[in-house]
C-alpha cells in the first residue's frame, strides 16, 4: 500500500494530456487543410468529464477523434471483481485517438496513453499505473512506411531501456489481434500496460516513458500522411479499405479492453465509439486474389515481421 495520494503525478499527467491535444488536434488540421476539429466539452454524472475533438469529411480524413477524459468514482461492481478489490475508488486519465485516411494507401492511426489510480475508503492509493501505445493499420503496405513508424516507436523507447521496444512491440502484436480472425488488426506498434513503480522505474520514471511516447506520435505518422495522401486510388481499392476497415470494427467491438472499460463505468459512448470508421463493409467469405497486394496484407498480417 502506497502511503500517500500523489497528486503529482495525476496532475502532471492532465495537464499532460491536454497540451498533447492541442498538438496533435494542431498538426493533423494543418495537414488537412480543409476540416477542423469540432470540440465538445462534456460532465460525467458520476465524476469527472472530458474534451472530445472530432474531424469529419476533410481532404485527407474522412473521420477521426482526438479524446481526452479524467473520470472518478467508485469503481463500478463489474470492474471491482476485475481487479480482485472490494468498495475501491478510482481515478483514470487518459488521452486516446483515432483517425481514418480518406485514401486507402494511408493507414489507419490509433495511439492511447493513459494513467489510473484506485483507492481504499480512506483515499489512500492502494494501486496506480501508466498505460498507452501507438499503432498502424494500412489497407495497403509500403514497407518503408511499416519501417518509419516502428523506427520512430523503437528511438522513443531506447531513450528509457533498450529492454522496451522488443517487448512492447510483441505485446501489441499480441494484443491488437483479431483471434476469430487468426489476423492481427493492423501492423503494430507499442502497447504497454500496468506499468507501476518498481526498484528499476518510478512513476517518474515512468511519466517520463509515456510522455516520451506521447510526443514521437506526430513524428511517427505525420510523414507517412505526407508522402501518401496524394496518391491515385481506384474504386476496387477502396471497396478494400471498406472491408478491412470492418475487422478494425470487429476487434473494437469484440476484443478491445479499453472499450469494454468506458462502456462498464459508465463512459460516453459518443466517445467510446468515436474510433469507429463512417464506411464500412462486411463481404461474406471475402479473400483477396492470389498473388496481389491485398494478399501480401493479409500473410503479413497473419505472421508479425520485426519491422526495425
Amino acid at each position: 500500500m502506497k502511503n500517500k495520494f500523489d497528486i503529482t503525478v495525476k496532475d502532471k499527467f492532465y495537464q499532460y494530456i491536454q497540451q498533447l491535444q492541442d498538438q496533435i488536434t494542431s498538426g493533423i488540421e494543418s495537414i488537412d487543410r480543409k476540416a477542423k476539429f469540432e470540440e465538445d466539452i462534456w460532465k460525467r454524472p458520476e465524476g469527472g468529464g472530458g474534451r472530445t475533438r472530432v474531424i469529419e469529411n476533410g481532404n485527407v480524413f474522412e473521420k477521426g477523434g482526438v479524446n481526452i477524459s479524467g473520470v472518478h468514482g467508485k469503481l463500478p461492481d463489474s470492474m471491482q471483481k476485475y481487479f480482485g478489490v472490494e468498495d475501491a475508488d478510482f481515478f483514470a486519465c487518459g488521452l486516446s485517438l483515432v483517425l481514418h485516411p480518406k485514401n486507402p494507401m494511408l493507414p489507419t492511426v490509433h495511439a492511447n496513453w493513459r494513467y489510473f489510480e484506485m483507492y481504499d475508503q480512506k483515499g489512500n492509493i492502494v494501486d496506480q499505473w501508466f498505460g498507452g501505445g501507438q499503432d498502424l493499420t494500412p489497407y495497403y503496405l509500403f514497407d518503408e512506411d511499416a519501417k518509419h513508424f516502428h523506427q520512430i516507436c523503437k528511438t522513443a523507447c531506447d531513450k528509457h531501456s533498450p529492454e522496451f521496444y522488443p517487448k512492447y512491440k510483441a505485446r501489441c502484436d499480441d494484443y491488437f489481434y483479431n483471434a476469430h480472425r487468426n489476423e492481427g488488426r493492423g501492423i503494430g506498434g507499442l502497447f504497454f500496460d500496468y506499468c507501476k513503480a518498481s526498484e528499476d522505474m518510478s512513476m517518474e520514471n515512468w511519466y517520463d516513458f509515456v510522455t516520451e511516447v506521447g510526443d514521437s506520435f506526430l513524428e511517427a505518422y505525420l510523414p507517412i500522411v505526407e508522402k501518401r495522401k496524394d496518391l491515385e486510388y481506384t474504386k476496387a481499392q477502396r471497396y478494400w479499405q471498406e472491408i478491412r476497415r470492418g475487422r478494425y470494427v470487429e476487434f473494437n467491438l469484440v476484443h478491445d479492453k479499453g472499450t469494454l472499460f468506458g462502456l462498464k463505468t459508465n463512459g460516453r459512448i459518443e466517445s467510446i465509439l468515436m474510433s469507429l470508421p463512417p464506411h464500412v463493409q462486411w463481404v461474406y467469405d471475402h479473400h483477396p486474389e492470389a498473388g496481389s497486394e491485398e494478399e501480401r496484407l493479409i500473410e503479413v498480417l497473419k505472421n508479425p515481421v520485426d519491422w526495425v
